[in-house]
């Protein structure tokens, strides 16, 4: 992997930490503007939601802008939105800015995926996109807990002005580093969303938006939950976060390597399930610390290991991918939107241990969904080669 692949992947630590590290400020946001948590908590739902309404909004507007120029917005936009929101002194402007930091994250992540895939051969494509997604796991790794540990001495301005000065550092070595990439060809506007009305593009979305809302309905809510198994607070729950991250880490690197050594399917499947037992034994093993610990981290490998094989699987269905990355990274914060409200309904209606059979239940379902995928595409090769063996058959009477 080049510098410069490595320069992409900082950029989404940038804007992934600034997604993320929300999670560790509620508590500040609620005491230093006053609003009560449930309020701070939707500072999040309002980055998810502007980042999945922006995502394909913005690759169709920047769509013939060389790639680079791409990027250097985007995070130029990132360092505005956290700078707006590190000044802002009232809850209605600290909304605004979340807003304009998901518009930049929204516009960074797709291109710089595009970008990774392009500087690399074919065969490293997985690869290639999990080294992008690796700066969002570090962030996810040490966004929530530095956050959590930072907030209460700096505040939330202190925070997210160190994630705008980050932004503002990867922008700022964006034009030496990287060189110009032109955009993809030119495709008219009916025949790009003709590719994202495709059925197969469409399961793979929803394949995506069902799997992170059966990782996000848990982990929004992960810290009651070890507190109502094992009875875990404060800094040993920093700690094991820190531990969930690491092996989100492990598992972004391993699933973007087996995706290209194995195939992106056989891949899914093995991380689906995967998934689906970490998450289900999650009530029972996260007892003690030491058996939350565990549980934590090896769930974190499989959760992450999901994103390289389906970014790589869409790659497949719609090579050009530009406006599939986009609308798949809108599903990503569609699932993490809806999480916080199915994970509400779920604790109103049957207590906090249902959340993860819950999960493992939509895990089941994404599952059926690549099934159904799988067995649709070998419908259509099977049709493809028998459509000549016919054709020749009746060229010969």
């Amino acid at each position: 992997m080049s510098a410069r692949t490595y320069l992409l992947a900082a950029g989404a630590f940038a804007v992934g930490t600034s997604a993320y590290v929300v999670s560790g400020v509620l508590p500040t946001v609620s005491g230093e503007l006053g609003v009560s948590l449930s309020a701070a908590g939707q500072l999040a739902t309002a980055f998810a939601l502007a980042y999945a309404v922006g995502a394909p909004l913005l690759a169709t507007v920047t769509a013939r802008w060389d790639r680079r120029t791409v990027l250097l917005a985007a995070l130029v936009v990132a360092a505005v939105g956290n700078g707006l929101s590190a000044l802002a002194t009232t809850y209605p402007v600290l909304i605004v800015g979340r807003i304009i930091a998901a518009l930049g994250a929204a516009a960074y992540t797709p291109a710089a995926t595009l970008v990774a895939t392009a500087l690399l051969p074919p065969a490293q494509r997985a690869r290639a996109v999990a080294l992008v997604f690796g700066g969002l796991t570090l962030a996810l790794a040490i966004g929530v807990p530095a956050g959590d540990l930072l907030g209460s001495s700096i505040g939330y301005a202190g925070v997210f002005g160190a994630v705008a000065v980050v932004s503002t550092l990867v922008a700022a070595a964006v034009p030496f580093c990287l060189p110009r990439i032109a955009p993809p060809q030119a495709v008219p506007l009916r025949e790009r969303f003709a590719v994202a009305a495709d059925r197969r593009v469409l399961t793979v979305l929803a394949m995506t938006v069902i799997g992170v809302l059966s990782a996000m309905v848990v982990f929004i809510y992960v810290t009651p939950l070890l507190n109502a198994t094992a009875g875990i607070h404060g800094a040993t729950i920093a700690l094991l976060l820190l531990v969930y991250g690491v092996g989100a880490m492990v598992g972004n690197t391993w699933g973007g390597r087996a995706a290209d050594r194995f195939g992106t399917v056989p891949t899914l499947f093995t991380v689906l399930a995967g998934i689906g037992v970490t998450v289900t034994v999650l009530s029972l093993t996260a007892s003690t610390v030491v058996g939350a610990a565990v549980v934590l981290a090896l769930w974190g490998v499989f959760c992450w290991a999901f994103n390289p094989p389906v970014q790589s699987l869409l790659l497949e269905l719609a090579p050009t991918g530009g406006l599939v990355l986009s609308l798949n990274a809108s599903a990503i914060y569609l699932g993490t939107a809806l999480a916080g409200v199915v994970g509400g309904t779920v604790i109103g209606m049957g207590g906090m241990l249902l959340l993860p059979l819950v999960a493992a239940a939509l895990v089941l379902v994404v599952i059926v969904l690549l099934l159904t995928l799988q067995l649709g595409r070998r419908r259509a090769v099977a049709e493809t080669e028998r459509v000549p063996a016919c054709a020749g058959l009746a060229t010969a009477e």
